[in-house]
């Protein structure tokens, strides 16, 4: 019998799975403290809940803008952006350590398509990660819905 080794991406789809029949917007707007759980499940959690509610909203991009002390999160339109309640910087670190490992992007810059399983769908999902000395940006670029 085969092993399913749990890494980021395997645990990225199993709480996208887990969270995929809430209210994500509330599950968003819910304070995080960095204290309330491990900073890995805090962060996999927020992120998860990020692209579930992008991809509900039919949102074409997502970002995520982290400067040394701010955290910027918005879902963008054609007509419309919206920002989102953001993480603590510590968790947003996190999710980019996240991305990052799964892409396998080292570089500062670089950009590849992630393929997700929700449930009996897939979504290829193209990200773009850049790092400069003082931020870091990541875009999710979803397919039309």
């Amino acid at each position: 019998m085969e092993q399913l080794i749990r890494n980021f991406h395997v645990k990225l789809q199993e709480m996208c799975d887990c969270y995929m029949d809430t209210d994500f917007q509330a599950e968003l707007a819910r304070p995080i403290t960095v204290q309330s759980a491990s900073m890995e499940d805090e962060a996999m959690r927020y992120f998860a809940l990020l692209i579930l509610y992008t991809l509900t909203v039919k949102a074409p991009q997502l970002s995520v803008k982290k400067k040394k002390e701010a955290v910027r999160v918005t879902v963008s339109s054609l007509n419309e952006e919206k920002t989102l309640t953001p993480p603590p910087v510590e968790i947003a670190s996190k999710i980019f350590e996240i991305i990052r490992a799964i892409t396998h992007i080292e570089k500062d810059k670089g950009e590849l398509t992630l393929a997700l399983g929700l449930r009996n769908e897939r979504v290829e999902v193209q990200v773009k990660l850049k790092k400069t000395e003082n931020d870091e940006s990541m875009k999710l670029i979803f397919p039309e819905l």
